[in-house]
């Protein structure tokens, strides 16, 4: 299983306002290997804000036929009156992982 991180950095204020965009798409749970995806949000820096948006996948090739996907474009197209705006985003990077290891209670 892979999970792939898009860590990103806002402006104060904005990385828990903007995190219920990120599980709001539905059509991602419609890919071959999609598990779940999970944001967390951390306030403690006196800066900016940090999200880490998770993506659990089966495999990196099916990640991938997503990411090249209409479905993808247009979770993440921008609204004219949205680009027209200031953007509270710092800056974002992907972070693309294998579990090695993991336990959990049922």
């Amino acid at each position: 299983m892979f999970v792939i991180t898009n860590r990103i950095k806002t402006k104060k204020g904005f990385a828990s306002r903007m995190a219920p965009a990120f599980t709001a798409d539905k059509q991602i749970g419609e890919f071959k290997g999609f598990i779940k995806t999970e944001v967390l949000v951390c306030t403690s820096n006196e800066e900016f804000d940090e999200m880490d948006v998770n993506m659990y996948w089966d495999n990196l090739e099916n990640f991938n036929v997503w990411r090249e996907s209409d479905a993808f474009k247009n979770a993440h197209k921008q609204s004219p009156s949205d680009a027209a705006k200031e953007s509270p985003l710092l800056g974002s990077q992907i972070v693309i992982s294998e579990i090695a290891s993991s336990t959990e209670n049922k």
